[in-house]
C-alpha cells in the first residue's frame, strides 16, 4: 500500500472517531437532586423506571398521564409523600422521560416571568415548569424499550416546555461549546460537584422578573446537570436550596444587583457521580 492511501485510511478513522463523539448525546448515567456538603441529603438518588419508582413508594398522579384526556404533559406523573418539588415522568412503558417541579401558588412569581418565557404551566394548586430527557413525540406512543434504557440511559436530550403542550420546547444544546452560539445562555463560573454554570440572558441591570428559571451545568464540556432557580425562598419542601446573595458571586460573573435576597434553587444531576465533577 502507498504511503499516501495508508495516510488517508488512518485520517478517515480518526475523522470518524471523532465525528461519532461529538454527534452523538452523552450517556447520562443515573438521576439525582440536590447539592449539599451534608452526606446524608446531597445527591438523593432518583428512580428512573416504574418498578424502581414502585419500590421506593413512589405513587403515580392520575391527574397527569398519557391516558388523561387534555393533560398539558408528556408522559405520566410520579410524586413521593405528595411532594411536588420533583415529579419525574415516565413514558408509557416506565421508563424515566422528564422531569417536573412544581411550585406553590404563595406568591405573585411566576406571572411576569411569565409572560416573557412561558415555561409554567398553571395547575389548580400549583405553578408546574417541565423538562423532557427524551423526544415528546415518543413518550405516550411508543416509548423505549428496555434495551434503548439500558444503551441511553436518563435520556438523549434537555427540552424545557415552553407553551401550553410538549410540543413547544427550548432544546438544550449538550455540547458546551454549542451554548453561547446556539441560544442565549452566557457563561458563569466552575463550582466543584456542580460544573460550568450557564445563565439565560444575564445581565446586571436585569430586573428579576427576567431571570429565566433554568440554569445549565457542563463538565468536560459536555451537559451534565441543570438547575431550577425561582426568585421566592420556598420552604414548602426539604429539597429546596437556599443560597443566599453572598454565594451568587461563585456562580455568576456578575450577578444581577435585584438579586439581593435568598432564593429558591434545586440541582438536578443526569449522572449517578455528582462528586466526581471538577473545575
Amino acid at each position: 500500500m502507498e504511503s499516501s492511501s495508508y495516510y488517508k485510511i488512518i485520517l478517515c478513522v480518526l475523522y470518524l472517531g471523532v465525528h461519532q463523539t461529538w454527534s452523538s448525546p452523552p450517556t447520562w448515567s443515573g438521576l439525582r437532586a440536590g447539592f449539599s456538603f451534608n452526606p446524608f441529603t446531597a445527591f438523593e438518588y432518583l428512580p428512573r423506571t416504574q418498578g424502581e419508582m414502585e419500590d421506593a413508594g413512589w405513587v403515580q398522579d392520575t391527574h397527569v398521564g398519557c391516558d388523561v384526556e387534555g393533560t398539558m404533559f408528556s408522559g405520566n406523573r410520579y410524586m413521593l409523600n405528595g411532594d411536588t418539588a420533583i415529579m419525574i415522568l415516565l413514558d408509557k412503558n416506565g421508563f424515566i422521560a422528564g422531569i417536573q417541579a412544581g411550585i406553590p401558588k404563595t406568591t405573585d412569581y411566576p406571572r411576569k416571568q411569565n409572560e416573557k418565557y412561558h415555561t409554567f404551566l398553571e395547575e389548580v394548586d400549583k405553578w408546574v415548569i417541565t423538562i423532557y430527557f427524551v423526544e415528546p413525540a415518543t413518550i405516550c406512543t411508543t416509548g423505549r424499550s428496555q434495551s434503548q434504557f439500558d444503551s441511553q440511559g436518563t435520556g438523549t436530550l434537555l427540552a424545557i416546555q415552553n407553551g401550553p403542550s410538549s410540543s413547544h420546547l427550548m432544546r438544550i444544546p449538550l455540547r458546551e461549546s454549542q451554548v453561547t452560539s446556539q441560544t442565549a445562555f452566557v457563561e458563569g463560573k466552575c463550582f466543584f460537584w456542580m460544573g460550568m454554570h450557564y445563565w439565560y440572558n444575564l445581565t446586571r441591570d436585569m430586573s428579576c422578573d427576567e431571570v429565566f428559571p433554568v440554569f445549565l451545568l457542563y463538565d468536560e464540556k459536555e451537559l451534565v446537570a441543570f438547575g431550577w432557580s425561582f426568585n421566592p425562598n420556598f420552604q414548602d419542601s426539604y429539597r429546596w436550596e437556599h443560597p443566599t446573595p453572598w454565594v451568587f458571586s461563585k456562580f455568576m460573573k456578575e450577578p444581577p444587583l435585584c438579586l439581593n435576597e435568598t432564593v429558591t434553587t434545586l440541582h438536578v444531576y443526569m449522572t449517578d457521580s455528582p462528586r466526581s465533577i471538577y473545575c
